[in-house]
């Protein structure tokens, strides 16, 4: 991204909203990379000078901003983040005015009007823009609203890790204002240490820091806050595929549980098998919560999310929210009455190995490829599963293979790997 490109792009959003909303009023929120300030300030010219009023919301978990575009009637929102990538990273996502992902055909639209020449009329009033001063705030309540009237967290230490992102001011405030005793770390942004080494990306870090500090349980998010991972009593990992596991565990036994669980071609098998055990329906989305949202929206199904730790409660947000999902868990581990490594006991996973092969974005695997992953699924059976996907951020390949011997899993998924390396 350049800030040409990012001022052109915000005249083309411009340009398409106002045609459906005549003069438009569009959230923008960004992460803490220091590159935001710039593609923030290309991106508010792009839509005043389309006639956009602009709301100016600074530092932002990026479902705030999914939130806070319902909350404030805007027509869209849009976040300026590259996630969970490292800080010379950075991107655009856009939420429609219900706070969900922009619709593939009103992007597409935006993506033919970035090819017209910007034509600026100059008898045409630009739009304006001031900020929200109270965004954070109005978030914050959210949350808290997202659990029962009078829950507290009293008795709790809790290892809150920001990534150096956008909840570092957020995070830690909301554990302590339900009466947490909170350690707050990664939360010292300073533009380039987003993601470096800590937060949902790194959750061996989180790990040692419970043991430092002698917390209860961790919790880690990545930089714009929409991915979760925990750190059990235990000291042990606790990704996305338990926390589903835990929250539908908990929402079965109060028979609050609508249909079933969306999860991704990534979920591990042992979920899919956990979640049948206990009667509750299971069905996979292609890899993105784009997809587990459609899945949840197709089925009005109300719980889904990712290995990642992207997690969908539809009842209680409308996108995949870190500060949320820690929320449910804690109120799902109050009603199990359990810890939240007794919660997990009975989902047993399998081993998985993921292999990364740089490659073009466009590659397509070859025979030898075809018959590598041939020889894995038959040797695995039903009892593992082989997943070829491209990444949707990096030129990479990402090969996975699962199944229950770990050591037979890592020997065919770089079989796998070696054969795509071997015709890039």
């Amino acid at each position: 991204m350049t800030p040409d490109f990012v001022l052109r792009l915000g005249w083309a959003i411009g340009r398409v909203l106002g045609r459906e909303f005549g003069t438009p009023r569009i959230l923008i929120g960004k992460d803490t990379r220091r590159s935001g300030y710039m593609f923030e300030s290309a991106l508010e010219a792009g839509l005043s000078a389309a006639g956009v009023n602009v709301l100016l919301l600074g530092p932002q978990p990026t479902p705030a901003i999914a939130q806070l575009t319902r909350e404030l009637d805007a027509c869209a929102g849009i976040v300026i983040s590259a996630s969970h990538n490292p800080h010379y990273d950075n991107g655009i996502k856009l939420f429609d005015t219900d706070g969900a992902k922009l619709p593939d055909e009103i992007e597409q639209r935006i993506e033919a009007e970035l090819e017209e020449p910007m034509d600026i009329d100059p008898q045409s009033l630009p739009g304006k823009a001031r900020r929200i001063n109270d965004a954070g705030r109005r978030y914050l309540d959210f949350c808290k609203g997202t659990v029962p009237e009078g829950f507290r967290l009293d008795g709790l230490r809790l290892l809150v890790d920001c990534a150096h992102g956008a909840a570092y001011q957020l995070a830690p405030k909301l554990f302590e204002e339900l009466g947490a005793d909170v350690v707050a770390v990664g939360v010292e942004p300073d533009g380039t240490n987003i993601n470096d080494g800590c937060g949902a990306t790194c959750p061996e870090y989180v790990r040692a820091q419970v043991r430092q500090h002698h917390a209860t349980l961790g919790l880690a998010v990545d930089g714009d806050a929409d991915r979760l991972i925990m750190v059990d009593e235990e000291g042990e990992i606790v990704d996305g595929d338990d926390l589903l596991y835990v929250i539908a565990r908990a929402r079965q036994a109060q028979d609050s549980l609508r249909g079933g669980v969306i999860g991704t071609q990534m979920s591990n098998l042992g979920l899919e098998q956990a979640l049948a055990s206990l009667g509750i329906p299971f069905e996979r989305a292609a890899v993105g919560d784009r997809y587990v949202q459609e899945q949840l929206l197709a089925r009005d199904w109300q719980l889904g999310g990712e290995t990642s730790g992207h997690i969908i409660c539809r009842d209680r947000a409308c996108t995949g929210d870190a500060m949320v999902a820690a929320l449910q868990t804690l109120e799902a581990l109050h009603i199990l009455d359990l810890s939240l490594c007794q919660a997990r006991a009975d989902l047993r996973k399998y081993p998985q190995t993921m292999i990364n092969v740089h490659c073009p974005r466009d590659h397509a695997p070859g025979p030898a490829t075809d018959a590598a992953v041939k020889d894995a699924c038959d040797e695995l059976g039903e009892r593992g599963r082989v997943l070829l996907r491209p990444s949707g951020t990096e030129p990479v390949l990402r090969v996975m293979v699962e199944g229950e011997d770990h050591g037979r899993v890592e020997a065919l998924a770089q079989s796998i790997a070696d054969s795509i390396a071997a015709n890039v």
